[in-house]
């Protein structure tokens, strides 16, 4: 126990004897030493090297010739199988786009508030780990989620705001510091987002990713079995390029997750004082020939609005005001992505997760 006492757990910064995590008096038989660990749960960060540094230890303090086992317990019960993540979460829906800048985040925000809205039971997580904006365009930058002990599990509680639960990495970084993280630190923290979560019961889970094709895509797809993807672009061609490699990430044959729709953003300018007046800044109808051409529904057209981007701004999307022109778009958005995920679900067998 002295031995122990030497060793400073990092997740308190104490030692393994104040920390209370000797879970037992240490047993003794000869040369033999058996000493049980509790950890606080099994995804533990500092779970190895601190057995590790307990072992040593021990040899260092008692004799280099005693042969040490350690084994660890938990206060918290084990993360459930991959497969059975979500169990109780009907749809899971991936906002995805090729390119950023088109809109993705807003269309996601405003979708789940919409599907909220109809009367459904939402959540949104935020995948984007290096551009999480979640946190503003909800007006909850200063929520902090606690965890709470469900079943012996102790699980993060997400934040709800206008009838939709939320979680985004955006709660527990600051958000004027850039996250400078390798793949792996990212992809741990998106699975613990999901996976150490208490979602509940859902009818939408709604997916922000990020843009691109990348480590956090494939994550969710060896994680998660979705419904599939919705993909936003605006009418530009540069854009529909991006789109294209978008649509084929998920209709390659691995993944065979089903294109629900595209959706064409900023697909026209209207001025507030010209209600009427439509200018095709970015192109005209460009994501209607692609839909065409790639065989998927055109979900909707929102136009470049300025309210739309200001709301987004304000915290107040433009979806929690149902009674405007802009909130009415993502109102039928909302009803259109129902009508295609109930038909998917007739027609087409529930996604299988890629294997690794």
């Amino acid at each position: 126990m002295d031995a122990l006492a030497t060793v400073t757990y990092a997740g308190t910064k104490k030692n393994l004897v104040e920390s209370e995590m000797v879970a037992d008096t240490p047993s003794i038989n000869g040369q033999k030493v058996k000493v049980v660990l509790l950890f606080p749960r099994d995804t533990d960060p500092f779970l190895k090297s601190t057995v590790k540094a307990a072992e040593a230890a021990i040899k260092y303090h008692c004799g280099q010739d005693v042969e040490v086992t350690i084994e660890t317990e938990f206060k918290s019960k084990p993360r459930p199988e991959v497969e059975k993540f979500l169990p109780d979460v009907k749809n899971i829906i991936a906002v995805s786009s090729g390119k950023g800048g088109v809109g993705k985040s807003t269309v996601a925000a405003n979708l789940a508030i919409a599907l909220a809205r109809l009367g459904y039971k939402v959540g949104l997580l935020d995948t984007d780990i290096f551009g999480p904006s979640v946190p503003k365009m909800f007006h909850v930058e200063d929520a902090r989620p606690y965890a709470i002990n469900v079943d012996g599990r102790d699980l993060i509680e997400p934040v709800e705001q206008y009838g939709v639960k939320l979680l985004s990495i955006g709660f527990f970084v600051s958000p004027t510091t850039a996250t400078l993280w390798r793949g792996g630190m990212a992809t741990s923290a998106l699975k613990q987002l999901i996976a150490d979560a208490d979602w509940g019961e859902l009818d939408y889970f709604i997916l922000d990713t990020p843009p691109g094709t990348s480590d956090i895509h494939l994550t969710l797809l060896q994680t998660l079995s979705i419904t599939g993807a919705v993909i936003v672009s605006t009418p530009q061609q540069v854009a529909l390029a991006d789109a294209r490699k978008g649509i084929d990430m998920y209709r390659n044959e691995k993944v065979n997750v089903p294109i629900l729709g595209l959706i064409e953003n900023m697909a026209w300018f209207t001025p507030a004082e010209l209600p009427e007046n439509k200018y095709y800044i970015f192109g005209k109808e460009g994501c209607k020939q692609l839909a065409q051409e790639m065989n998927v529904p055109l979900l909707a057209q929102i136009p470049l609005v300025q309210s739309i981007c200001e709301s987004g701004d304000d915290g107040e999307p433009a979806a929690t005001k149902i009674d405007t022109m802009t909130g009415q778009a993502f109102i039928n958005l909302a009803q259109a992505v129902v009508t295609v995920v109930n038909r998917r679900n007739k027609e087409q067998p529930k996604t299988k997760r890629v294997g690794i």
